[in-house]
């Protein structure tokens, strides 16, 4: 474990920004972008950082005699090392607890990332973890943020940069797709979490601005059932065509789980999916019926009722 000064850090988020831009990679939250395949790009650059003359060839296939993706203390690596490729192994997830404080939580972001991990048979240690019982290096060099990759020597913060780490190194199966397909469905379920998140955290239930945040749910819910009921669509998934199971899908899932067991225990049926929303229902019972879903979803109903009850 090493500490570094605060200048040192800034010089290591500015570094490590730098390369995540040139591989394509961004950190917008469900952004059309965030779950596009890095553009082809190659690059040769030497920056001094702390004294040290390091010079990194980047290029979009990133053989084994490549650098590894540089990533920003909080959003990334730990350190940087020189022409190594990761390897399978080593690997511990370190997520939010259930209210045993031991069991696992009901983190939406936590689960995306396990279904990745379980697409990908990579094999991890699984550790809840309370504030309490958090590692002085996440709490130091990573505010304490979990969901929390660390990977031997390195540690990733922040599921989607953890998503795409693991989909760049670790290939099979890919689970991003290069080209418009993923953003136009990116698009499509822009802003459903934070409308879903919004309307589940309103009490009372039922009063005027309870319904004004349903409306704005149900709007999220309209556009997506839209986009899974166009035309061309021949397998039950969100990109393209609806054949390929990607990031986004591992994403969407554990949050629709989420809003599945809110409007039923938390808020008391007020939305009718299956019939309103016929598309958005079946799009949900295809991904959680997933191996990856149901292998990863151990902490069920009671443990999300717990979690969001906690707002009311």
């Amino acid at each position: 474990h090493h500490t570094f000064s605060s200048s040192q850090k800034t010089m290591k988020i500015g570094l490590a920004r730098y390369h995540l831009t040139l591989l394509g990679l961004t950190f917008q939250s469900l952004s059309s972008q965030a779950f596009i395949a890095p553009t082809t790009r190659s690059v040769s650059r030497s920056i001094i950082v702390g004294g040290e003359s390091i010079t990194n060839n980047i290029n979009s296939r990133m053989t084994s005699s490549s650098p590894p993706l540089e990533m920003a203390r909080g959003r990334g690596l730990e350190r940087l090392e020189e022409g190594a490729t990761p390897l399978p192994g080593g690997m511990t997830l370190y997520v939010k607890p259930a209210e045993d404080g031991k069991s696992v939580g009901d983190c939406p972001f936590a689960h995306f990332v396990r279904m990745v991990l379980h697409e990908k048979n990579l094999e991890y240690d699984l550790l809840p973890t309370t504030q309490e019982n958090k590692p002085q290096w996440l709490l130091e060099d990573y505010d304490g943020k979990m969901p929390a990759l660390r990977h031997r020597r390195e540690c990733y913060v922040d599921s989607e940069v953890i998503a795409q780490y693991l989909d760049f190194f670790f290939q099979d199966p890919k689970l991003s797709v290069a080209g418009g397909e993923t953003g136009e469905a990116a698009e499509a379920v822009d802003g459903f979490f934070p409308s879903m998140a919004k309307f589940v955290k309103h009490s009372p239930n039922g009063d005027e601005e309870d319904k004004e945040k349903q409306e704005a749910l149900e709007e999220k819910l309209q556009t997506l059932n839209d986009f899974l009921s166009r035309d061309g669509r021949t397998g039950p998934y969100l990109v393209g065509n609806g054949e390929t199971f990607t990031l986004l899908d591992c994403s969407m899932a554990p949050k629709l789980y989420a809003m599945d067991v809110c409007l039923e225990k938390i808020k008391e049926n007020p939305i009718d999916l299956k019939g309103k929303y016929p598309a958005v229902r079946k799009y949900c019972d295809d991904v959680f019926a997933r191996p990856s879903f149901q292998s990863t979803v151990e902490y069920g109903p009671e443990t999300v009722v717990w979690g969001w009850s906690s707002y009311h």
